[in-house]
Formats: structure tokens, sequence, C-alpha cells
């Protein structure tokens, strides 16, 4: 019975140090291998053979122990060791490496798998993929680059394929104004011939049509007709401005048009608006109100005063204007020629003040170019400050007036502002498919009121946010794993998240091959989250979690092992040699 024992535990201790040989070959085979996790095999006793169970102490007897023989050992566990794995750097910006407890999630023929390696490319269609096709999962985002944090997605990188644009939405305004500069006390101002109504001479009104007018020095010629396109191009310091059309239609019924129904058609408050919004005269702007200062004609814009056409610029000489006769041209029905509508103009005041003017380019939704003027005018003095008055114009925005807005800014004896230092205004765009209107936060706070009388006033765009179209070229994936893209115009886009799953025992996963894991019965279920919480760890991108097996270790550890194998394989030696022993006596 002994020696049959004794050839049973050996057996066993065979069989363990097999296993444990096994285990550690399959450690030293995976130290190269990325993101591998090194086992452990850790024995136990199996049941014992008692001889005795030993006795009570008596008033007679000391009491006596247990006699056992164990029976051998077995296997109690085949341990992972999850400890971290040494992190080295990469070349690609794809491999990732993870700095705590975190498995990354990847999306394979049977289902959700999870691993610790990290060397992942994108494939033909920019996917973020294991070397095994295995796609590694994530937060995807919206249209407008917003996570979706409700449901796993592949990560996809769409290098060379997408194309974005940044509207500005900001911009920062630079330069220096001259407080001692000339003060604006009035804009230019044009006065027409005086125009009446066909075949009198009672001057012309705002709303008379204008195939019923005439010049006063020219009766019985009409200056328009039916069918005319009218084309405005004026100039405003010495630049030539976007000309705008106006269509001349006839009236329904007859001079003085007071039956029901009646209509003059276009009228000459058609065409004085038209001429306005050419000009982007800002009223309410005007310094006609202030008794210091000695004002040209009423409010900035166009009217009509006694029949005489009135143009009232905005001060500034930055803001002078000019309009001659043949600014204004009409093509006739079934024309291509047009023809300068013979209407004389005079210039009876010059703008004045202080000024400076500034281009600019911004973007809208779509990445196209708007195109903005700035000035500033010296408005007001007091022995405590100093306050300038800006216009902003455009002739991209798809209304047909060219002014966007206007405000003032005022600054303290020190040359600092103290008001007005932030604007906001908006530019339509409805002329195409972008967002409309676009609003734009001008930050004024940077512009001093200190300048030189050489220097004069200077003012310029310092920064804005927006972008013309670009492409995606490259990207970065940060510690909390949100990829973010880069276009080649600058832009930078969140383009998905990479998400890690923790679990109650890793020791209950179950290994999957090619480095992968399953959910056990014992593990848990996975816990998602993002990087850096939770203590699922953070991210590493450019870099490779290396296999954590201790060679050292391991080498040492097969050398007991292959020592034990031999103790116990000794022991069979033994039992033999005593078998043979008794089969000698039996002869």
């Amino acid at each position: 019975m002994g020696l049959t024992s004794a050839l049973n535990t050996s057996l066993n201790g065979l069989v363990l140090n097999e296993t444990s040989i096994d285990v550690l070959g399959n450690n030293i085979a995976n130290a190269g291998t990325n993101g591998f996790k090194a086992s452990s095999v850790q024995f136990t006793t199996q049941l014992s053979r008692t001889l005795s169970v030993g006795s009570r102490p008596t008033t007679n007897n000391g009491g006596t122990n247990p006699r056992q023989i164990g029976l051998g050992a077995t296997t109690a566990a085949i341990r992972k060791d999850f400890t971290q794995g040494s992190v080295t750097n990469s070349t690609s910006p794809s491999d990732l490496a993870i700095q705590g407890d975190g498995f990354f999630v990847l999306d394979d023929a049977d289902g959700n798998v999870y691993s610790r390696n990290g060397n992942f490319t994108l494939n033909s269609a920019n996917v973020l993929v294991t070397a095994s096709g295995a796609r590694v999962q994530g937060y995807g985002v919206d249209a407008d680059f917003n996570l979706i944090t409700t449901q796993l997605a592949d990560v996809t990188i769409p290098l060379g394929n997408l194309n974005v644009a940044q509207q500005t939405a900001n911009i920062t305004m630079s330069g220096a104004l001259l407080p001692t500069g000339e003060l604006a006390t009035q804009g230019s101002r044009f006065l027409s011939e005086q125009l009446v109504d066909t075949g009198t001479t009672i001057a012309a009104t705002a709303g008379a049509s204008l195939t019923d007018l005439e010049t006063a020095a020219n009766p019985g010629v009409p200056l328009f007709q039916a069918g005319d396109v009218l084309t405005f191009s004026p100039r405003k310091t010495d630049r030539s401005l976007e000309p705008q059309t106006l269509t001349v239609t006839g009236p329904t019924g007859t001079y003085p048009y007071t039956g029901v129904g009646e209509d003059p058609g276009t009228t000459l408050q058609d065409l004085m608006t038209m001429m306005d919004n050419t000009l982007g005269f800002q009223s309410g702007t005007g310094i006609d109100d202030d008794p210091n200062k000695t004002p040209a004609a009423g409010q900035p814009g166009v009217d009509v005063v006694a029949g005489q056409i009135q143009f009232v610029g905005n001060q500034g000489t930055v803001n002078q204007f000019d309009v001659s006769i043949g600014d204004l041209t009409r093509t006739p029905t079934g024309s291509t020629s047009p023809t300068s509508v013979p209407i004389d103009v005079l210039k009876t005041h010059e703008a004045d003040g202080e000024s400076v003017v500034t281009d600019f380019v911004v973007f809208d939704s779509l990445g196209e170019a708007v195109t903005l003027k700035m000035t500033a005018v010296l408005d007001e003095k007091t022995p405590s400050s100093t306050t300038f008055r800006w216009f902003v114009e455009s002739a991209d925005d798809s209304d047909v007036d060219v002014s966007i807005a206007n405000g003032a800014i005022t600054f303290d004896g020190l040359g600092n502002v103290i008001s007005g230092g932030s604007a906001t205004f908006s530019i339509d765009r409805d002329d195409s498919a972008a967002i409309s209107p676009m609003q734009i936060t001008a930050d004024l706070s940077g512009i001093s009121g200190i300048s030189s009388s050489s220097s004069g006033s200077t003012l310029s765009l310092a920064t804005q946010d927006g972008s013309d179209p670009g492409t995606l070229t490259s990207f970065v994936i940060d510690e909390t794993g949100v990829v973010n893209g880069i276009f080649d115009n600058g832009v930078i886009r969140t383009l998905g998240q990479v998400v890690l799953a923790r679990f109650a025992n890793t020791q209950g996963l179950v290994e999957s091959g090619d480095g992968t894991y399953q959910e056990g019965v014992g593990s848990g279920s996975p816990f998602l989250t993002t990087p850096g919480n939770f203590g699922a760890g953070t991210l590493r991108s450019g870099a490779i979690e290396l296999s954590n097996t201790d060679i050292g270790r391991n080498l040492v550890d097969l050398i007991v092992a292959s020592t034990n194998y031999r103790g116990n394989a000794r022991v069979i030696s033994s039992v033999q040699q005593l078998v043979d022993e008794l089969l000698i006596l039996g002869r």
C-alpha cells in the first residue's frame, strides 16, 4: 500500500511540475509579446491518508498527535500577473499604452473582447484596428464634432477624407488711435440738381415715380423709363464700391396717383435707398445734435431736400466719398449698353476728423472669406477722456445695405479703454448655404488711445478664430483617450474617444487568443469608462506596453521546477527498486 501511494504521489508531482514548466515556457516564449501578462502556477496539497487522528490528554497520558501521510499535490490556480508592463515609445501615433488597470475594448467576430495590447493601425476604412483586424471601440461624434457617449462605436480617423471649416466667432483688434488729432465735425455732403415732376415745376418728393422725374434745367426729358436697370457705382476714399442695381417699374394709374389701387411703381425713395445701401451710410451716428460741432446737414443718409437729392456721409476723412455724374447709369430694356443718367451733382462739404481704416477677412461656416472694412473716427474730446466712433461695413453681407454695425470706444487720460471694449455684430449670409446670420464678438480692449502725430492712427486685425476649408492630415490621442484631428488649416476637431473596461476580478477573465480576453463567469461584467476615471488608467499615445515577463525570475523558477521534476522521478525510481527487491524475495 505504501509503495503504491508513493508512486501515485510522485506521479502527481511530475504532472504538477510539467504544468509549471509549461506555464514558465509560455511566459518566456511571450517575453516579446506586447501587452502580455505572465502567469504562475500555485500548488496545494491533496487529501491525506490518516493513520491516526490522535488522542486527547488524560491524567495518565499527554495525548497523541494525528498521523497522516499526504497523497501528493494538485494545482490550486494558474494566476495571471496583471501588473503594469514597461512602456516604450513607438513611431506611430495610433499606438496606445494603458498606464493603469483598464483594458481596451475590441470588437471582433466573437463580439467584444478585451486587451492590453495597444499596437493599433488604421485600416482601409480609416478604422482603428488591431493586427488581427479587431476594431477598437470608443465614442463617436455627431455632425458638430460633439462626443456621443450613449453607445460604443468604431474609432474612426478619416485621414485625407474629412474636410472642415471654422466660422469666425471672435476677433481681436489692435492699434493705436491719435487722441490729439482733428475732431470730426462733419461728413461729406453732395447735392444734386433739382428734380421736378413731369411737365411741372413742382420739386420732386420721395414718393415720386422715377418715370415721372425730370431735371428743372431740362424739362420735358424723362430721366427714367419702365424696364430700365439702374446701376450705382460711387467711390469712397478713392476706392470703388461694390455697385448695386435697381430695376425701374412703371406706375399704375396717372399722376398724382390718388385713385384707389394706383401705384407709382419705383419711386425716388427706392432709388435713394439703393444709393444709401451702396455707400454704407450709418444713420444715427451724425454729430448735428452736438452744439459744440458744426454739422454738414442732418444725419448721414440719402434723402431729398426741395427736389434735390442730398448725400450726407459719416464723419472722418476715411469716410470721404465721391458722387459725380456718370456714377448712376441706366440700361434700357433690350439693351446691353448702359448710359449715364444726366443728373449733375455738387459737393458742398468735405469730411473731416482724425480717422483710420482697415480691411480684414473673416470666414463663414463653409470657410468662405468675408471681407470687412472697419473705420474709427475721433468723435469727442473731454478734459478726461477721448472717444472714437467705429464703423463696420461689408459688401459680402447678403443684405443690400453694406453697413453692418457701429459703436464707440472711450479712452482715459492714460490711453486705456474705459468703455466700449467689446462689441457684437452679425453678418447675414442668406445668399449662401452657410449658417446665417454669423455672430462675431469683437474684442477692442487691446486698442491703445495713445499715438504720436508722426505715426497717426493705426488699426488692424490681431486675431480671428475662423479658417478656410481644411483637410484632416494628422491626429493626436490625449491621455483621456480623446482623438484630436488636426487639419491643414490649423483647425483641431474631436473625432472620437477611446474607452477602457475594468473588471471586479481580472483573474476571472478567459484568454481567447491574439492577446485578448473574454468576460468569464468569475470576472464580473465589464465596467466601461473613459481613461483617467475610476482607476482604469490613462493612455499614452505613441507608446506600447511591453510584456511583463520577468526572464530572470522565470529561468530561476524553471530550474526549481526541473529539480522538483527530477526529484519526483527519483522517488519513482526508488519505489521501482524496492518492488524489484520484493520480487527477488518471492523467487
